[in-house]
């Protein structure tokens, strides 16, 4: 970790770091091995935000084994939430949920790929509304083995937005046949997302593309978003490694094969990368993400990218919606889907929203 810290390019910031008496603390513990030198032995320690980073670090730099951070995160967060809940019967339905449910749902996902903090934090939302819920059954008189219908409307009536995530105990509920089958309401799509005009499209990528006063990164990433309808989640987990220059041309990995970035994004696309292991808070040169994040060995947090986009009047949902509307009437919706990892059935989907149709498509296999 040494090696690491003194190889960055600007190491002043973690030299003042490691003046921090919290971390003294820690790294002399781990030294003398009053602190195991383990996953297990750092999540005892405190403060959270001082052993989280420090756990990066030592991730970054080899000494522990890698294991996904916001897995590693949440982990402590039900423990944490349990213990304050004193009716016993609460306790044990949510014990059940979430650390059966829920952490068997996330390790299932962290075996596909790394976890985001959205993921996590939707668990987080979702266990929270359970308690809530309980503790209104609770005050009318009921348990949740005895819920009925009138409860689940009555549930529903207000807050519906806040409430919910709660859905998702109810339907682990249902298919354990801790309640009997009830109806829950349908889900409400957000229309809060309508499509950009086209021309309003074009003016925020062409500011975007031409105005050397923005942020690098920021103006990458209105590109991928307003061109190549990228969600803010996927743009943050970019690596150097997805980004394909043979000096000629350039293509990034968005999915299967790589799209070719045309110019000017081509040149911006090469100067993040040129970049990205200067900036004042990247974490070590084992760092491969093209959006780097201020902790080590991580990338940039999707929130943090939305707000540096919406400075320069960029909408992600709304771009990246315009964006994919106006793909799907150049090739057919699977070409879109698959170059750009898409679902086939969400392209298709909004082929017929853009007022598109198959009949000019010539038939055939168009995934080939």
């Amino acid at each position: 970790m040494a090696t690491a810290l003194l190889e960055m390019d600007r190491p002043e910031s973690r030299l003042i770091w490691l003046r921090n008496p919290n971390v003294v603390r820690l790294l002399r513990d781990l030294a003398t091995g009053t602190v195991p030198l383990t996953h297990d032995g750092l999540h005892q320690e405190t403060p959270w935000r001082t052993v989280v980073h420090l756990r990066d670090l030592l991730m970054d730099s080899g000494v522990l084994p890698r294991v996904d951070r916001q897995l590693m995160l949440y982990q402590r967060w039900p423990t944490e939430r349990l213990a304050t809940i004193e009716d016993p019967e609460h306790r044990r339905h949510l014990q059940h949920f979430a650390i059966w449910h829920q952490m068997r749902r996330l390790r299932s996902k962290v075996e596909k790929g790394q976890l985001g903090r959205s993921q996590t934090n939707q668990v987080k939302q979702e266990i929270t509304q359970t308690r809530a819920f309980l503790t209104w059954l609770a005050v009318g008189g009921r348990t949740v083995e005895h819920c009925q219908q009138a409860d689940l409307d009555a549930w529903h009536t207000e807050k519906l937005a806040t409430r919910r995530p709660a859905q998702t105990f109810l339907r682990w509920c249902m298919k354990t046949s801790r309640i009997p089958r009830l109806t829950l309401p349908p889900q409400v799509i957000n229309q809060d997302q309508a499509p950009l005009h086209q021309h309003r499209r074009l003016a925020i990528l062409r500011r975007a593309l031409h105005d050397d006063s923005l942020p690098l990164r920021t103006r990458v990433a209105a590109a991928l978003v307003l061109l190549y309808a990228q969600p803010v989640a996927c743009i943050v987990r970019l690596t150097v490694d997805d980004v394909l220059d043979d000096g000629a041309t350039i293509a990034v990995r968005l999915a299967d094969p790589p799209s070719p970035l045309p110019e000017p994004v081509a040149d911006l696309m090469r100067a993040c990368v040129r970049s990205c292991r200067h900036l004042p808070y990247a974490s070590s040169r084992s760092s491969q993400w093209v959006f780097p994040g201020r902790r080590p060995g991580q990338p940039m947090n999707p929130v943090s990218l939305q707000v540096h986009l919406r400075k320069i009047d960029v909408p992600p949902q709304r771009g990246r919606t315009s964006a994919i509307r106006q793909l799907v009437l150049q090739a057919p919706a699977p070409v879109i889907a698959k170059a750009l990892g898409h679902h086939d059935k969400t392209a298709t989907r909004l082929v017929t929203e853009a007022g598109g149709t198959w009949a000019r498509y010539a038939p055939g296999d168009h995934t080939r």
